[in-house]
């Protein structure tokens, strides 16, 4: 009792990361955002129902949902090991050519039925390491899932904002557009009139021309950008429904992160590697039992006769009991590199998982700092677009007026144009790092690390 109580290897402790007390950019307390459901990050209904019928239909999700699946079935195989192993045997010759007819001894030439238990006695604790790495690669699978889920959650949500970033610019490239084919009228008709030069002409016609290639790019874009939609989405590519615009878009006032040390209990991809983690150190275990003899409790009982007549007599019966060794004698040497490289494989895990903690945190410093200057660009942006509108009316009279040449008129109007674009990138910009924030810090779960409940037009179950 007291042997089997231990298992060989060494036994699983989480590993000492070192944390800040708060993230270097972070600028609000709180709740963290994580905290908070999709559905209460992003109102935009349309993206809801986009979002919604990806977590129903996305293949990419169906497919880690499946593996997790699998990897249950692999535990539950692995937890077999702990129970006998019982098989039956039988033979029925049909023609007996001679000897071999002593009763209660099975040959091939006598009638015979026999069952064989087989049981393995964990001494070494090799069946138990193999269930501690089967059930966390089963957790990490699971981990894995959740990881898909966020992530596909944050692809939606970026590419539905990415695709009214291209409604938004393309307005403003077919009133850039409309607004250039007016100066090419009005410079045609002073070119007949005397008023103007060729030169004038054809800038003005040049700018057209640069915005109705600009107006085919950004169909182009929208139309792919659909697609991508659409196959996110788990259908056929198709238009894509639209609901508030990119500037009617809300964001929470305040977007605190929380605490570093929740990161490590919330994201999806520090706790998949951490029990990929526990998963290798486990098969040192495994690896170093194997090298030790595993004995056995083996047993068989069955008939055996020359003639069924007499299968079923008593002097029929045969059986024995007792226990079984074997050790490996001429391959230890190679048991022994076996462990050695399992020890390898877990030093590798633990390098990995270090790194996934690295790399998280370095995604919610730029994440934070994103936001912080994505805002402080936008309202420059704004600050722009309001001179350069101010502006171009001011450079329309003075033409009018006779001061100054089109020229001005022009090169305002160009500048206009292009803030106006850079203030809808400046906009894109927030609201895609708001959500790259939520995805860095592993929203969408608990802090006990149980998933948050998906609203019930998904059909999403959480045990799924």
């Amino acid at each position: 009792m007291l042997i089997t109580s231990c298992a060989m290897g060494p036994d699983y402790s989480r590993p000492q990361i070192d944390t800040t007390e708060k993230f270097r950019l972070s600028q609000t307390e709180g709740r963290s955002i994580a905290n908070l459901p999709w559905w209460e990050l992003l109102r935009d209904e349309k993206l809801q129902l986009l979002i919604d019928q990806a977590l129903t239909e996305n293949k990419d999700l169906k497919q880690a949902a499946a593996s997790v699946e699998e990897l249950q079935a692999r535990l539950g195989i692995t937890q077999m090991d702990f129970i006998p192993n019982i098989t039956i045997d039988g033979n029925a010759p049909i023609e007996t050519l001679g000897g071999f007819s002593r009763k209660g001894f099975p040959t091939p030439y006598n009638y015979f039925g026999q069952t064989i238990l087989n049981w393995e006695l964990d001494i070494w604790g090799r069946i138990r390491r193999s269930n501690e790495a089967a059930r966390a690669d089963l957790l990490a699978r699971e981990e894995n899932r959740r990881a898909v889920v966020l992530t596909l959650v944050s692809s939606v949500a970026q590419s539905y904002f990415d695709l009214l970033q291209f409604d938004t610019q393309l307005k403003i490239a077919h009133h850039a557009l409309t607004s250039w084919e007016e100066s090419v009228a009005i410079s045609s008709a002073q070119l007949e009139g005397g008023l103007t030069t060729r030169l004038d002409l054809d800038q003005f016609e040049a700018e057209r021309a640069a915005a109705a290639a600009q107006v085919a790019e950004l169909e182009r874009q929208i139309a792919q950008k659909e697609n991508e939609l659409s196959v996110l989405a788990g259908r056929t590519p198709a238009p894509v429904a639209r609901g508030y615009s990119l500037s009617g878009q809300s964001t929470p006032p305040d977007i605190p992160p929380g605490l570093p040390s929740e990161l490590l209990q919330r994201r999806p991809d520090i706790l998949q590697a951490e029990q990929t983690l526990k998963a290798a150190i486990a098969r040192i275990g495994v690896a170093k039992a194997t090298r030790f003899p595993r004995i056995t409790l083996t047993g068989f009982f069955g008939f055996s006769s020359p003639a069924l007549a007499s299968l079923l007599d008593s002097d029929s019966k045969f059986g024995a009991a007792g226990f079984g060794l074997a050790g490996p004698l001429l391959n230890a040497q190679t048991l022994g590199y076996e462990q050695r490289a399992a020890e390898a494989q877990a030093k590798q895990a633990l390098a990995q998982y270090e790194q996934t903690i690295l790399v998280a945190f370095k995604e919610v410093e730029d994440a934070l700092a994103a936001i912080r200057t994505a805002n402080d660009q936008y309202k420059a942006k704004q600050k722009q677009v309001e001179a350069l509108s101010s502006a171009l009316q001011i450079a329309n009279l003075r033409y009018q007026g006779g001061i100054t040449s089109y020229v001005d008129v022009l090169l305002t109007k160009r500048k206009l144009f292009d803030a106006e674009s850079a203030l809808v990138i400046a906009r894109h910009l927030h609201l895609v790092s708001v959500v790259q924030l939520y995805k860095a810090l592993g929203g969408g779960w608990l802090a006990d690390g149980t998933d948050v409940p998906l609203p019930i037009s998904t059909g999403l179950l959480r045990n799924n």
